[in-house]
């Protein structure tokens, strides 16, 4: 079967026979090996009958990424963008968003839905995010009935299950599973140590289980084998390029790219650099004086690269353009770039195969390694792929590390959580018996039976109580006021509704309102640092007024105040996006980030009321963080 200029393989037919059916679709295969076409033909389509098409995408580089992709591909006049921060063409047949956007549209029955006849859920094993995997849940559970899903997934061991669980709540959906497990281009597995080289596991654990007398002088403790040099390990990999090197850690990834250009592995090309004047040709002279982008208009023109989330979108865009015609041989990058970017190389490098999560250091489960390998080994063009991870001999646990990167064999599991948000929504949209029919209907209650549709009941009365008690459902469950304009709250609903919902924000400035937002947003870290503070009455009597508050005080966020007014109080002067960097040490990107996160709530507010005088304010709180941006492009 043809689609466009591509003779489709098996399972890419198999699943566009079972869309033109209109059936919900869960498809299962490899990374690269071409799911994305699939996408590519239930929007072209339906968008042809006439129907909207909306695609989701776990994280917002992706969704970005999808709205250039599909622009091209079906015209900029079809394609639109919610990202919460953005809305670009809203109106249009394909629509591209966060999946946290639809769940919201889902959950609170949004009209724009009426319309749709397919979503496509990409990366759905985001499923198991412990954070925000429910929301994945919500999606399906709320979507309206008339909608058919097309699910995208590198291998699912249990997709059968998944579509059965759709099936068990959607009905009238026939829901296919459609399974590949060959990737066109075989991976190869290997390791790397400074005792051996590169090996295989079984001769790193042979050496491993020799006792080792290690050299010991005397009073002092016994030398720790020195850690695996990633410097030369491209050194033994520089005919294998373009080489991805995975390194988790955005600081490493810039360090680890100077260390590697420094040697000149490569000879220079004058092309990068005249791609990279006229690419910045236009851009704010502030943006050539970062030290990020100094430090890429050095190394680029060697061949080397570094991409994370720390950096600015203009300068990302630099870097995808340049691997994607293959002038970086050797780009450190984050995972994201595993997920946001359809950009493989000949191979994949790890320099470590624990990370930190926000709680522990952890090994990789076996999802997160083959969404990365799965990178190497470029169809058309490699008749093989590589991949090579680095290991630190005294910290190898064999058993652990043969377990993730011999198979993938993570299976979807349910995070389902009920929040505040989707209790409001389903007291007002819902009724008794309905609310009980939904709390059966997780992937939780699924794979945990009746003990799970237990405590998923039990919770919901939980929250139910602390809802009337606090004022947002009245004794006898009717949504109040302050019900109403929580349900259009996705995140912090109470603590955006006790001051947006009542009269307490007319005392607040357009200071305050951002402060306060702000330190909603913001997510500390030990190492950030923050080189000015801007104390004054206005934050001394805002932190009061929170003190005092008998819900809002007991939220410690307000203890970060003083520092986030580094946020604030220069862009309620005039200052902008290149002034703030020079206060703290955050990257340039976390800082988008909040911004985007401020904006994206005052969105939130300004859809929840109809209060002209919040408006006001809201529109003109909007406007102070948007000038600040200005400079700045945010997809």
């Amino acid at each position: 079967m043809q689609y466009r200029e591509f003779t489709l393989d098996k399972f890419q037919e198999d699943s566009v026979l079972e869309l033109e059916k209109n059936n919900s679709v869960v498809v299962s295969a490899p990374t690269g090996s071409g799911k994305t076409l699939v996408a590519d033909y239930v929007i072209e389509m339906d968008t042809k009958k006439g129907k909207n098409i909306i695609y989701t995408a776990p994280i917002k580089a992706l969704s970005n990424q999808k709205y250039k992709e599909f622009s091209e591909l079906f015209g900029k006049d079809k394609v639109g963008l919610l990202t919460g921060d953005i809305t670009i063409n809203q109106g249009a047949q394909i629509q591209i968003m966060t999946t946290e956007i639809f769940r919201n549209m889902a959950i609170t029955g949004d009209s724009c839905l009426d319309k749709v006849s397919y979503v496509i859920f990409d990366e759905i094993h985001y499923i198991n995010d412990i954070e925000r995997g429910h929301i994945w849940e919500e999606s399906i559970i709320f979507a309206p009935d008339h909608m058919r899903f097309l699910c995208l997934s590198a291998t699912i061991p249990n997709a059968d299950e998944f579509a059965e669980w759709i099936h068990s709540i959607k009905k009238d959906h026939i829901v296919k599973t459609i399974h590949h497990d060959v990737r066109y281009v075989p991976l190869h597995h290997s390791f790397y140590t400074r005792e051996l080289g590169v090996s295989d596991l079984k001769e790193i654990k042979e050496i491993k289980d020799i006792p080792v007398q290690r050299k010991r002088r005397r009073g002092k403790k016994p030398e720790r084998p020195e850690m695996p040099s990633h410097v030369e390990l491209v050194n033994i990999l520089k005919d294998k390029t373009p080489i991805l090197f995975f390194t988790f850690s955005r600081l490493q990834c810039q360090k680890h790219a100077v260390e590697i250009a420094k040697k000149n592995f490569f000879r220079p090309d004058p092309e990068i650099t005249r791609y990279v004047r006229e690419k910045l040709a236009d851009a704010p002279v502030e943006i050539n004086r970062l030290e990020s982008a100094k430090t890429l208009r050095m190394i680029l023109p060697r061949g080397i690269g570094f991409h994370h989330a720390g950096l600015i979108p203009q300068m990302k865009e630099i870097v995808e353009g340049l691997f994607g015609m293959g002038k970086i041989k050797v780009l450190y990058t984050t995972e994201t770039f595993a997920v946001g970017i359809n950009m493989p190389a000949k191979t994949v490098c790890f320099d470590a195969l624990r990370k930190y999560d926000g709680i522990n250091f952890r090994y990789l489960n076996s999802k997160e390694y083959f969404q990365m390998a799965g990178r190497a080994g470029r169809r058309g063009i490699d008749k093989e792929g590589f991949v090579y991870s680095m290991l630190y001999l005294p910290n190898f646990e064999y058993a652990k590390v043969e377990r993730f990167t011999s198979k993938d064999v993570e299976p979807l599991k349910s995070q389902f959580r009920i929040e505040v948000n989707a209790v409001i929504n389903m007291e007002m949209q819902h009724s008794k018996e309905e609310i009980d029919r939904i709390l059966t209907q997780s992937l939780y209650a699924f794979q945990n039976k009746e003990q799970g549709i237990r405590q998923i009941k039990a919770t919901y009365a939980k929250l139910l109580k602390r809802l009337k008690s606090t004022g947002y459902l009245s004794q006898e469950g009717k949504v109040t006021w302050k019900g109403r304009f929580a349900a259009s709250i996705f995140c912090d609903e109470v603590q955006i509704s006790e001051v947006f919902s009542t009269d307490y924000y007319k005392n607040f400035s357009d200071y305050q309102i951002l402060l306060y937002i702000t330190c909603l947003v913001y997510e500390h870290r030990d190492k950030t640092r923050f080189y000015k503070r801007y104390p004054s009455k206005e934050m001394t009597d805002l932190k009061k007024k929170l003190k005092n508050h008998p819900i809002l005080k007991a939220d410690t966020r307000w203890r970060q105040m003083s520092k986030i007014s580094a946020f604030v109080y220069p862009i309620m002067h005039g200052g902008d996006f290149f002034d703030i960097l020079d206060l703290t040490n955050l990257l340039e990107g976390d800082i988008i980030r909040i911004y985007s996160q401020v904006l994206d709530r005052i969105s939130q507010i300004l859809k929840a009321t109809d209060e002209p005088d919040l408006m006001m304010k809201m529109k003109r709180c909007r406007k102070i963080v948007e000038d600040c941006m200005k400079d700045i492009s945010r997809i």
